[in-house]
């Protein structure tokens, strides 16, 4: 494991709401040297605690009207097939392996729920060795900016 500290959880935390934040600007925020802060970011994307740089993008100026929530139970034989197939199908976002009452948890995006409807039954609800699935509508959804510390 690697070795961060706290200097390095505020660089992370500042950029996690902000990747767009220039180098000169968070170093006046964290009140570091503007040198010594672009070599920690450097060296954060180096070992690979800072992954990318990336958009949060606002769905719903580009149609995207509805996410969900689905909860599957799949034969275990075929998990491998399952995935594949989970994969190749574009209105999933985020496919996780959990415990609990489901084997899988997706997260997806439709333009309405027509659409939801359509993906649901027509593309999953096909795929050889879903047993069943559950759907979450999102009503309402409020993100919260991580905060990292070294502290807990």
């Amino acid at each position: 494991m690697h070795k961060f500290d706290e200097l390095d959880m505020k660089i992370i935390t500042e950029l996690s709401r902000d990747g767009n934040t220039s180098v000169p600007n968070l170093s006046k925020k964290l009140g570091v040297n503007t040198s010594v802060l672009y070599s920690r970011v450097k060296r954060l994307v180096k070992k690979k605690l800072i992954k990318k740089f990336t958009i949060v993008v606002d769905e719903s100026l580009i149609g995207i009207g509805v996410r969900a929530t689905m909860g599957i139970n799949r034969d275990p034989k075929l998990k491998d097939q399952i995935h594949k197939a989970l994969l190749k199908t574009p209105e999933i976002v985020v496919i996780s392996e959990v415990t609990g009452r489901f084997d899988i948890l997706l997260t997806l995006r439709a333009r309405n729920l027509e659409e939801l409807h359509t993906v649901a039954i027509e593309k999953i609800g096909k795929i050889d060795g879903i047993q069943n699935t559950e759907t979450f509508v999102e009503l309402q959804k409020t993100d919260k900016d991580p905060i990292y510390s070294m502290t807990g």
